[in-house]
């Protein structure tokens, strides 16, 4: 016989209401990681509309073109996010060597059939005025598949170092699209994706003797480079005024010290939407993609640049906690698209401000251009993967 206790007539009683469907389906996502992910693609709307509209009523066309063409990168950005985020470990595991085989196949064609953009072979056209660039998918890829790689022959609680075979293997997976992108040459790709494969062979936990060597071999390498004349001229150009940002004004130095004198325009508060002098002016060579960032300094001032930096580190916590909840195999993604997202935005933000060399990076979110957005979306779509999975 069951004997049922009798409820506390002093307990309150409360009634649990039951899941709206809304709710229902956000279970198990990272909601915070996906506003703030939206809030910069918004955000970079608005600096896409502003760094253009005025040349192209200048230039006698529409203000408002890149804003609807951002506008519909974000809406598919989001679809290949929801998908992303679908993906259980089996299909994780498929999904890396796709994404990777894919990119590499593109990289390939870039080098036979790609359009050269300011110096760097790097797109293919495929048609209606819309260009693909491989090399930002090949950042998702080349993550996944190590991680894949290295969690083949581990159950979820091993957390041994890979062997040195898997090692040598995923830098092999290294090395290839790595050459690749060099000979187009992308720098700045090759730097992120340098940086998003040491930081997932940190979180691998592989032996110092690998690291230390592969930084070792990347200074040694980039030496080898600069004396045997791989970088071009214009790459050399870029490093010199780095150095010496005096160095050719009207040259290579041209588009930074431009952006410099944006973003010192704006000062605290910034000059207002649409009223930045250097912005309207179409002063700063590749405001839209490279150089968004002056863009936020000079309409919204230190206030605003200051909060588009903040959303940034907020959206890496929030991959971070999701990699430190996760197995081993999600952690490593987690970790490697945290590190994809960190270098890229410091990279982006740093030649901005003169910190960093001009590399031609885009700012993740936040600049325009379909191939990066959509490499993004569907990253966090597996970060949502990964949390869903490690909340099972």
């Amino acid at each position: 016989m069951t004997v049922l206790a009798a409820r506390d007539p002093k307990a309150p009683f409360v009634l649990t209401p039951p899941l709206m469907p809304l709710e229902r389906r956000a279970r198990g996502y990272d909601v915070p990681l996906a506003l703030i992910a939206l809030a910069l693609s918004l955000i970079g709307a608005v600096l896409v509309w502003a760094a253009t509209r005025q040349t192209q009523l200048d230039a006698g066309g529409n203000g408002q073109s890149y804003l609807y063409r951002h506008l519909v990168n974000i809406a598919i950005a989001v679809v290949l996010m929801l998908g992303a985020a679908r993906l259980d470990a089996r299909l994780l595991r498929l999904f890396g060597p796709i994404v990777y085989l894919g990119s590499l196949l593109g990289l390939v064609l870039v080098l036979g059939i790609g359009t050269t953009v300011n110096g760097a072979q790097a797109w293919i056209r495929v048609g209606g005025g819309f260009e693909l660039q491989p090399s930002e998918f090949m950042k998702l890829g080349l993550i996944v598949g190590m991680a894949v790689l290295f969690t083949r022959h581990d159950d979820d609680s091993d957390e041994a170092a890979p062997r040195t075979v898997d090692v040598l293997a995923a830098l092999g997976l290294v090395a290839v699209p790595l050459a690749l992108i060099m000979v187009q040459p992308d720098l700045g790709s090759a730097m992120v994706l340098g940086c998003a494969v040491f930081g997932l062979l940190v979180a691998a936990g592989v032996q110092a003797r690998w690291t230390v060597g592969l930084l070792v071999v990347g200074i040694a390498l980039a030496i080898i480079s600069v004396k045997a004349g791989v970088l071009h001229d214009y790459q050399l150009a870029r490093f010199n005024s780095f150095r010496n940002p005096n160095h050719d004004p009207l040259g290579a130095a041209y588009n930074v010290n431009q952006a410099h004198i944006a973003i010192a325009n704006g000062g605290l508060f910034g000059k207002g939407l649409f009223s930045g002098p250097q912005t309207n002016g179409g002063f700063v060579p590749e405001q839209q993609t490279d150089f968004i960032f002056s863009v936020a300094g000079e309409e919204f001032g230190l206030v605003g640049g200051g909060a588009v930096i903040a959303l940034f580190a907020a959206l890496c916590w929030r991959g971070l906690a999701i990699a430190r909840d996760a197995d081993r195999a999600g952690r490593l993604v987690a970790v490697g698209v945290v590190c994809w997202f960190a270098f890229q935005t410091f990279q982006n933000i740093g030649m901005n401000l003169g910190l960093t060399p001009v590399t031609g990076v885009p700012l993740p979110f936040v600049s325009y251009g379909g191939s990066s957005m959509f490499a993004q979306g569907m990253a966090l779509g597996l970060l949502q993967a990964v949390r869903r999975r490690s909340l099972c």
